[in-house]
Order: C-alpha cells, then structure tokens, then sequence
C-alpha cells in the first residue's frame, strides 16, 4: 500500500476529495455536458498515487456513482452518450487502481533495497563503542538523500595498546564503488591500528592497502580516487591528542563556551595521492581538558551552505551554545544547526564522530551510581 509521503502538508492527502467534489459540482452547473472529467480523472490517478488501495477504490467509487447521478439528472442513462460516459468514468476508475498496484510494487521493491542497504552498512560501518574507559563516544552517519543507507563517509573507533585511535574518512565519488572503498579502508585502519606505534605508518598501511585494491579497478578511478582522512590518538590517560590531517577539514575541540578549530598548517595530501611522492606530514599535538569534546566531520557539514551561498562553519555556529552535557547532545545539536542552515536536500552525505573527555567526579560517581545499583 502507497505510504503518504512526509514531504508534503498532510492537507494534500484530501486533494482527491476536493477534485471528485469540484469536478461534479461543475459537471452538474456547467452550460456544456461533463467540463468537470478531467477533474474527475485526476481525482482518481492522484488518489492512487497518494492513498491506500481501499481509500483509491472509495473515491473511484464515488466517482462512478456521481457521474451515473447526473446522466440520470440529464436523462441520458438510457442513452449511448450516458453509457460512453459511464465507461469512461469506470475506465478513469480503474487507472488510479492501477497506479496504486504500480507504486505498491515499487515500494515493497524499495523496502527491499533499503533493508539489504541497512544490514550492508551495519556491516561496512558499525556503531563504535559508546565508552572506552574516560571518554563517552557518539556517532551519527547521514545521507544526502532521505531514501540513502550507505555512502562514501567512514568512521572508526580503536582501542589500542598505544590509546584510542579514531579514524573520519571521506571516499571521493559514491555508489558501490565509494562503498567498496570504505571497506578496504576500516579494515587495513583497524589491523594496522593495533600494530603500528606512529601514525604516519598507520596512514602508509591503509594507503598501501588502497593502492592494492585499486589495481583491480580502471585507470580513470586510479588516477581520479583519494580518500581525505584524518588520524587520531588519544594518549592513555586520555590529557592528550595526536592528529595526523590526510587533506580533510580540520576537527573542533569544544570546552565549556568555545569551540576551537584544531587546524594545522599545511594538512598532508589524501589517502591515495601517495605515488605522487610528496612526504606525508607528521602529527600535531593538542591538549585534551577534562570535560571538552573533540569533534569530527565530512565536508558534508563544513561545505554546507546557506541561501546565499555562505558556507556552515561550525567553530563560529556551535560557540555559546555549550556546554554540551555530552556527545549526543553535541552531535544532535550540530545536526540541526546544519539542517537549517542548507534549509533544503544537501549535496553531500554527513558523518560526525565526537568523543567526551568525563571530568574525573563525574565519571566516579556513574560508577557508583552503577555499582548501587547493582
């Protein structure tokens, strides 16, 4: 059964109504005989695009019972013109039947395709950990368009004997082939996590492990495809982080009121562009106070624009706005900010990782909290 779409008023699911009542009002005082059919039409197609099966059978019903109203009215019941009418009235009928099946089909087809896309990005891209140790973790990945699953963008969470190493990734281009992609990706970041003590050998491993992959694919994708990515390490102890930036937009680090671009000077080139023989560039260090929450995005957020063309910048739209009680709170915030900003269907897809360093009394009394009741 076709579900009524959300993107338009609910008023619009009685247009079919309004149409059948507008269409034989006009039938019944116009000077020439049925002006008012193509309404009667229209009522019945919009009806099966927009209403269940029993609702589009009511209003080709009424349809049919009005139009035979009116040839009696006229007195052409009997008549050849009032049987033609009546046949096209039912065959009018029988066309918004007829639409509803098609979009039915289409839409158990389409419950299909979204099932199968949910379970392979459950797969491609889990949920992290909601904590490690210190830090409270939150993540959300969202489509450009509402009908999409999966995408292009990546995250990761790692605990590893070095720290917890997070990873935000962003796949040039889309479709199976962006998928494909990310798949290669979580997998050598989360072995090489685990073994390699610098970060720019963990960003040599997944670019080899890229770089491998590629050679099954065209030409044009080896020299078209990169992957921005940044690297990050949280000391054990969590006081500290690591970035390592691979051509993607710098993360925030938010405390309290302020929110702070954790930008380096010249970030290194995409995961992917290695045999272009540039060196890669080395880490940054940066502070990471109890209480603030580091925050990672795609340049869906960041290239988010308003009807002026204005780019969403999140240090200038989030300050002022905290604290933030935690990383969902953060994350939902930052999310709606964007929505209104674009006020329409962005052209990117959307990923957001952010990690919240627990103020040590808080983080024991959770526990306490916890054991009692226990």
């Amino acid at each position: 059964m076709p579900s009524f779409s959300p993107r338009w008023p609910r008023y619009v699911e009685f247009a079919p109504s309004v149409l059948v009542a507008g269409g034989l009002i006009w039938d019944s005082f116009s000077p020439a005989d049925y002006w008012g059919d193509p309404m009667l039409t229209a009522a019945s197609v919009t009806a099966g695009a927009l209403l269940s099966l029993r609702h589009t059978l009511a209003i080709g019903a009424a349809i049919i019972v009005g139009v035979f109203a009116l040839t009696v009215k006229d007195g052409t019941a009997d008549s050849l013109e009032g049987h033609l009418e009546l046949i096209n009235t039912l065959f009018a009928a029988l066309m918004g039947v007829g639409v509803n099946r098609v979009i039915a089909r289409h839409g158990r087809h389409l419950d299909v395709v979204r099932s199968v896309a949910e379970a392979a990005q459950r797969a491609v891209l889990p949920a992290p950990p909601e904590r490690i140790g210190p830090l409270t973790i939150a993540a959300r990945y969202q489509a450009a368009q509402s009908e999409a699953r999966i995408g292009g963008d990546a995250y990761a969470v790692q605990r590893t004997p070095f720290g917890v190493r997070l990873l935000i990734a962003d796949v040039r281009g889309k479709g199976l082939g962006a998928v494909s992609a990310v798949s290669v990706l979580l997998g050598a970041f989360r072995e090489a996590a685990e073994q390699e003590p610098e970060l720019t050998v963990l960003a040599d491993r997944m670019e080899h492990a890229l770089l491998r992959e590629s050679e099954h694919t065209s030409e044009e994708n080896r020299l078209e495809g990169f992957i921005t990515a940044l690297i990050c390490e949280i000391a054990p102890g969590a006081t500290a982080l690591r970035l390592l930036n691979c051509g993607h937009p710098a993360p925030y680090l938010c405390h309290d009121d302020e929110v702070q671009a954790l930008e380096v000077g010249e970030p290194g080139l995409p995961l992917g562009m290695g045999t272009l023989g540039a060196a890669r560039t080395g880490p940054t260090d940066w502070p990471f106070p109890a209480g603030s929450t580091l925050l990672l995005v795609t340049d869906g957020v960041t290239e988010a624009r308003d009807h002026d063309g204005t780019f969403y910048d999140p240090a200038a739209q989030l300050a002022n706005h905290g604290p933030f009680r935690g990383p969902r709170e953060l994350i939902d915030r930052l999310v709606g900010e964007v929505e209104r900003w674009s006020g329409g269907p962005r052209d990117d897809d959307m990923a957001v990782l952010a990690i919240t360093r627990q103020v040590e009394g808080r983080r024991r009394g959770a526990q306490s909290m916890r054991s009692a009741g226990r």
